[in-house]
């Protein structure tokens, strides 16, 4: 599949902006469900860690668009 540009509202945007704001919104419910129970504070480093969950789910995202008949 080749990546082309998404018409939103007149304005031609990359796909993977939008495949930026997708994993950005899953990032921060996972963050979420994981502070809401605590599992935070078993981490070395927070935030690194939900930097490398949002790129785990931003390279999910893009992997699964590519391979998309």
């Amino acid at each position: 599949m080749s990546f082309s540009e998404i018409n939103i509202l007149g304005v031609y945007v990359a796909p993977m902006s939008v495949m930026l704001l997708a994993a950005w919104i899953v990032t921060i419910t996972l963050r979420r469900f994981a502070a809401q129970f605590g599992l935070l504070n078993y981490v070395w480093h927070p935030a690194l860690f939900v930097f490398s969950i949002y790129l785990i789910v931003l390279s999910s995202i893009a992997f699964i668009v590519a391979h998309t008949p």
